[in-house]
């Protein structure tokens, strides 16, 4: 899988999440998505979900949200 691939479907899933999920209940689904990342030696369950549910908990913090968008 290239890079671009993967930048296109991280943002299709922010658009999702930002379009689908209630602003509070966002902190809280980051939060869980935190959470089961650091279960990362599960199979189905990775450390990749730690960087997502900081992701998705930015959506509802500005300076955070500004900065990813920075990136």
């Amino acid at each position: 899988m290239r890079i671009e691939d993967l930048k296109n479907r991280y943002r299709q899933a922010m658009t999702w999440v930002r379009m689908n999920v209630p602003p509070g209940l966002r902190l809280v689904l980051g939060l869980i998505v935190m959470v089961l990342g650091f279960f990362g030696f599960l199979p189905v369950i990775g450390f990749w979900m730690i960087p997502l549910g900081i992701a998705i908990m930015a959506l509802d913090i500005r300076p955070l949200w500004r900065w990813f968008k920075a990136r």
